[in-house]
């Protein structure tokens, strides 16, 4: 008599346990992350009187705050245990979410976002080292497009569900704040369900009175390869013209969008988002990853442009679904690129100083966008896309030597 497969038998052999945890985490977190990030801008300015300079120093600061712990997050991930950052990181984000929901001006408003982002900071490279954790080396594109898909999926859910709470409150913001709160709390219990292979401790004792020193876990004193260094200085010239999401979500509301109107076109990102991240990873699994994040550029182009040129609203909805292929094709896929590129002892360090340095980038981008943006943000947006199709066209020609057939 034949047994019944059990779920583990009916999974992908790339979907791990960790995979599929980790993934559920991040949907939760993400729903309570995206419910609030549509309605912020709209909140700090309206609510609380806060000037369009403020919007993009928040969160361009919050991206420095999370930026400055991603790099020693890395680094710690490879030398201890990472289930206790990844619980740390999605503690504090929920602490984050809290303060919001208490903020009754806008600098509380910043110290919440920086509590927030230092959670993501502390989180972001173990959860991504631990994603590698027991899986086949030959589907990092598919890990990371299939968690960036459960993690936007979040991203649609977290928005829908504000806009469905907006009418119902009377188009009162404060109330989703504290909603928010509620699956936030429950991504950091359900950390508690992923599993994490024990390491040996420094010292075992051996006999009567004798120790010995076991080998010392690779990564603290390693140098990343060239190849990789090449790419992540590549990604960081890049992040400096990719300021926050927050100040092209202002841009629409600038142009003549509701409230309920820019959730909506953010749920709308969100949606192509989700759609598009696993088939980019797979896809860059099959072809050189270069070609896939020059894509993604094209994309980006597509969103700023197209949002500094345009006067009707109504062409925000497919302009953000556009750019909403942009993230998918860079977002997953540059930590694939990364990891292909690193040592398995240095998937930590790799990938903290990866998204702390394009995290740095994108709070000068905050700044100066925020400083420039004036009365429409026509400026700081054009340069952007003309900047980030130069980028693609750059990364057509000469990034074949930054990309990998080969498995580590």
């Amino acid at each position: 008599m034949r047994r019944p497969r059990t779920d583990a038998a009916r999974r992908p052999r790339w979907l791990t346990r960790n995979v599929a945890t980790l993934s559920g985490v991040s949907f939760l977190q993400d729903a309570a992350s995206e419910l609030l990030y549509p309605i912020l801008p709209i909140f700090l300015t309206t609510v609380l009187g806060a000037p369009a300079a403020v919007v993009g120093a928040v969160e361009g600061a919050a991206e420095g705050a999370a930026s400055l712990t991603k790099i020693w997050a890395g680094r710690l991930a490879d030398r201890s245990s990472k289930r206790p950052l990844i619980a740390a990181g999605y503690g504090l984000a929920a602490v984050g979410k809290l303060m919001i929901a208490l903020a009754t001006t806008w600098p509380l408003v910043l110290a919440a976002r920086c509590v927030d982002r230092l959670g993501k900071g502390i989180r972001g490279a173990p959860r991504d080292a631990l994603l590698m954790d027991g899986a086949d080396p030959a589907n990092r594109g598919r890990i990371f497009g299939f968690h960036r898909t459960a993690d936007t999926l979040g991203a649609v859910v977290g928005p829908s569900l504000g806009l469905i709470l907006y009418e119902l409150f009377n188009r009162q913001i404060p109330p989703l704040l504290w909603i928010a709160v509620v699956p936030a709390v429950l991504s950091v219990l359900l950390v508690a369900a992923v599993r994490e292979k024990r390491t040996a401790p420094a010292d075992v004792v051996r006999g009567a009175g004798q120790r010995t020193t076991a080998a010392p876990r690779p990564g603290a004193a390693g140098r990343l390869p060239a190849r990789l260094r090449l790419l992540i200085a590549g990604l960081t010239l890049f992040s400096l013209v990719n300021f926050p999401d927050a100040l092209l979500l202002l841009r629409a509301h600038d142009l003549g969008l509701s409230t309920e109107g820019v959730i909506g076109a953010y749920i709308l990102y969100n949606v192509a988002y989700a759609a598009l991240s696993y088939p980019a990873g797979a896809l860059s699994d099959r072809v050189p990853r270069h070609l896939v994040f020059a894509a993604g550029l094209g994309l980006f182009a597509v969103g700023y442009l197209g949002l500094g040129l345009i006067n009707d609203p109504a062409l925000v909805f497919p302009i953000l679904i556009a750019y909403g292929g942009f993230t998918a094709a860079t977002d997953g896929v540059g930590k694939a690129w990364v990891a292909s590129l690193a040592p398995a002892e240095l998937q930590g360090r790799a990938q903290g100083l990866f998204q702390g340095l394009t995290g740095g980038g994108i709070l000068i981008a905050g700044i100066w966008a925020g400083l420039a943006w004036g009365d429409a943000g026509r400026v700081p947006l054009l340069v952007s896309g003309a900047a980030g199709l130069v980028l693609a066209v750059v990364l057509v020609v000469a990034g074949r030597r930054l990309s990998t057939r080969r498995l580590r």
